[in-house]
This record gives structure tokens, sequence and C-alpha cells, in this order.
């Protein structure tokens, strides 16, 4: 692969974290040796494992190995690279996925069509298989702390093979330019795991950007590889950061309700929930996220920029 911009094809910094799964991280690289466009850059971020990928070094010369003592997060592990990127663009790239081929060029080609576009997300389909992820994505709504995917878990078809607004990316991969960084600045670290990539999208389109999906660009996800589904952990910053969402997004009266919502229907009924499923861990890990963002609040009023290492990979 050539690190060297050509004409026509800017220089792409592809951008993946591993966090103890260097198998994982060696069959996206395996992927990304196949890919057509021919000038791009290559940074794998080592984020604190205990199964390292020092091994893959030999294997990947052409890589770039950074690594990291601690585990910082997804945003805290991909801002790392973001720093030593050297591509006009920039590709946050799961290292749980797999990509086609041909997955950069359609979505490069829309920054010379789409006037003010700041982020493109690809067709994120699940591997193995032809049933979609994500092929677009409504904004957050404040009650419930979700967005809605478009597509999701429906066949491919020819409804989604094509290039449109949407307003939220995907974490898994987003595509932007460099200079993006300057104007809205890094992926915000507090989160350290899920939402981070929906706030920095909201952020983005603060800043006067466009959001888009191109749905020629396929991608092929191995959802929850590094948490799982059922995991307390994931129960536990799933709960935390949508709190934490609400009061960096939401305004006015809208900020009081959702946080009035969570606090007084959704988190006693997900407490009950896994309560009475004997659960023990969901539920504290729940109450730990609320106690999260208590400590959160009060810090914040007696210093508007509060700690963010308080919190660690292994609270849970």
């Amino acid at each position: 692969m050539n690190s060297m911009a050509t004409e026509g094809y800017p220089l792409v910094s592809i951008i993946t974290v591993n966090f103890n799964q260097p198998q994982v991280t060696e069959e996206l690289l395996i992927s990304l040796r196949k890919i057509s466009y021919p000038t791009v850059e290559i940074l794998v971020v080592d984020n604190g494992s205990s199964k390292d990928c020092q091994h893959l070094k030999s294997l990947y010369p052409e890589v770039h190995f950074i690594s990291s003592p601690v585990n910082l997060g997804f945003a805290g592990g991909n801002n790392l690279a973001l720093k030593q990127a050297k591509g006009e663009y920039i590709l946050l790239l799961n290292n749980d996925t797999e990509v086609a081929p041909d997955f950069l060029e359609p979505m490069i080609s829309l920054f010379n069509k789409v006037p003010g576009l700041g982020i493109v997300s690809p067709l994120l389909i699940y591997h193995d298989s032809d049933i979609v992820q994500y092929a677009g994505a409504i904004s957050i709504n404040y009650l419930t702390g979700r967005g809605k995917k478009i597509g999701h878990r429906k066949i491919i078809n020819q409804a989604f093979e094509k290039a449109y607004p949407t307003e939220l990316g995907h974490g898994a991969a987003m595509l932007f330019p460099k200079h993006l960084l300057k104007e809205i600045g890094y992926l915000p670290e507090e989160y350290f795991l899920y939402y981070e990539e929906h706030d920095w999208c909201e952020a983005c389109k603060r800043a006067g950007y466009k959001v888009y999906f191109q749905g020629l660009s396929r991608v092929y996800h191995k959802e929850s590889v590094s948490v799982g589904k059922a995991n307390p952990m994931k129960t536990y910053y799933m709960n935390r950061n949508r709190l934490l969402f609400i009061d960096r997004n939401a305004r006015g009266l809208q900020k009081i309700i959702a946080k009035l919502f969570y606090l007084f229907v959704a988190f006693p009924k997900n407490l009950v929930k896994h309560t009475l499923a004997g659960e023990k861990e969901h539920s504290r890990a729940l109450l730990k996220a609320a106690g999260w963002n208590i400590k959160r609040h009060f810090l914040s009023n007696r210093n508007p920029k509060p700690n963010n290492t308080i919190f660690k990979a292994t609270e849970v």
C-alpha cells in the first residue's frame, strides 16, 4: 500500500483500536491488504491490552503500531492515532470489521459531490450474512436515549445501495476530512465507551457540516465482539453515557424533561427488570451509572472542567 497521496487519490489514514483481540485485528488487516484504494496509511492502537499485538509488527510492516500502557477507551484510543495521522481524510474503523475491496472510493467521491460534507459512514452488514446492521440513522431521542438505525436487520436491497443524508454516522466506520478536527475537536473522551460518536456527529452538525450514508461502500461488522451483548460493563456505559449525552447535547426544558424521564421512569424500570431476573451484576451496573452522573453533576457545579480520568475500564 502506498502511503503517499497521488493525483485523484488523497491520502486516507485508517485508524483502528485493538483491545485484547489480536486475531480479530489481524483479520481486519488481511482485509485491508486487499483494498483497491491506492493511497492509505494504517494505524493500529494497542489500547492497554494484556494480549498485545506486538507479533503483528513483523507480519504487517506497512502498519504503524501505537501502544498505550492503559486502556483509554474508544475515544481515547482513537485520539492517540488521530494526533499522528497524516492523511487528508481519516477513517475510524472498528477492529471487528472486514471491508469490501472497493469500499473507500465511493465514500471519498462524496466529498467532491456534496458541499459541506463532514462525516460519511458506509453500509454496515452483519458479518457472514446479507443482513443490514446500519443504513443511516435517525437522531437520538432524548427521552429514550437511543437513535433508530435505518434498514436494521433487513435483507440488503437496492434501497440501501445509494448515498443520502443521515442524522448519525456509525462509530464502527466513519470517514471525515482531517480539518474537521480543528473545528470540532477530538472525540470526547469522557464517554470512554459508547455514545461518543453520536456526540461527535452532533458537534459536526452544529458546526454546519452534513452527515451522510454511502450505501455503495460495504463494511462487514462482527458486532459486540469486544464487550458482548449481555455484559454488565455494557449495561454500565450505555446507561451512564445516556445521561451524559443528554447533559452535553439537550438544551433547556428538553434537557430537564429527558433527565426526569430517565431518573423516574427508565432507570427504575430497568432496575426492576434486572432485579426480578436475578441479574445482580446488571443491577449494580445501573446503580453505578446513576451514581457516576450524580457525582459528575456536583463536580461540574464546583468546577466547569471535571476530571475525566475518574473512570476506568474496570469500573463495573
